[in-house]
């Protein structure tokens, strides 16, 4: 595929679905109920460990990120810490049906500095380097954070509402 049949997907047209492009090759997905659920859990923790920490913080969300003409991702959800910028220093995604690690190309094309991805009841965070992203135990962006400590309360979000497990976690990071 080329980068203008990328642009196209794109657009407005199909709005609702998640679209990457990586050297030729698009990924076109359709998030679930689940996957929602986790990404928001995620998101809303996040928020509530700057709120805890009076770290400055910008949404992003899952605006389509652009370096052409090899890279373009849409993450689950994403911020920018102390200044607003035009890429996040954190981007999340949450898979289920594939290996969500082959995305860490793209984001480092794109230059951002810490992705976690959410699969299979685990999350993993990486922290982009001279030599490419590695794993970290503890988030470069959140520093009192591990992913084993957030792991604890992601995983509720399947079954309980975001004003608990929030709650719970402001009183413990």
């Amino acid at each position: 595929m080329t980068w203008a049949d990328y642009e196209q997907l794109v657009s407005e047209d199909y709005s609702g679905y998640r679209v990457s492009y990586w050297q030729g090759n698009i990924t076109i997905v359709s998030p679930s109920r689940n996957h929602e659920r986790i990404a928001e859990t995620i998101n809303g923790l996040v928020k509530t460990y700057c709120r805890k920490h009076d770290l400055v913080y910008f949404p992003i969300g899952s605006t389509t990120f652009k370096n052409p003409p090899l890279a373009g991702k849409e993450p689950d959800c994403s911020l920018a810490f102390h200044t607003d910028k035009s890429i996040p220093d954190l981007a999340v995604e949450v898979t289920y049906s594939s290996d969500g690690t082959v995305d860490l190309e793209k984001y480092q094309y794109l230059g951002v500095k810490e992705v976690w991805f959410w699969q299979n009841s685990e999350i993993t965070f990486y922290g982009l380097a001279d030599s490419g992203y590695g794993e970290i135990s503890q988030s470069f962006c959140l520093p009192q954070l591990s992913a084993d400590f957030l792991l604890t309360f992601v995983n509720r979000g399947l079954t309980e509402s975001p004003l608990t497990i929030e709650a719970d976690f402001y009183q413990t990071v």
